[in-house]
């Protein structure tokens, strides 16, 4: 299983926003990490594989988008700086095979 520590996450243009999800370390090899906006279908972003830590991102991933994987705390970080507001959006963690609703709604101001 996987859970987001927080569904909506309010942040000020130019901070760090980190969004954070908690996975099951017995049944999970890979976390994926989307976003979707409105009037758009999800776009894939990065890929983690647990194991070994490895990170696949998306081919035009912007820099401003990075990972963390905190295997001590089961935990995996997106994180985004400096937020715009061009980054509203729901973003999805879900790890393989199942693809669940775990999302965080972000909202800028």
């Amino acid at each position: 299983s996987i859970t987001p520590e927080q569904t909506i996450i309010s942040s000020p243009e130019g901070s760090n926003t980190t969004l954070t999800c908690t996975y099951d370390a017995q049944s999970s090899r890979f976390l994926h990490w989307y976003r979707h906006k409105p009037q758009t279908g999800p776009e894939f972003l990065l890929l983690v594989i647990i194991s070994s830590s490895a990170v696949t991102k998306a081919k035009h991933l912007d820099p401003r988008i990075s990972i963390t994987l905190r295997k001590q705390d089961n935990k995996v970080d997106l994180e985004i700086f400096p937020a715009a507001v061009s980054d509203s959006a729901l973003y999805y963690c879900a790890m393989e095979p199942t693809v669940t609703q775990n999302s965080y709604t972000l909202y800028k101001k």
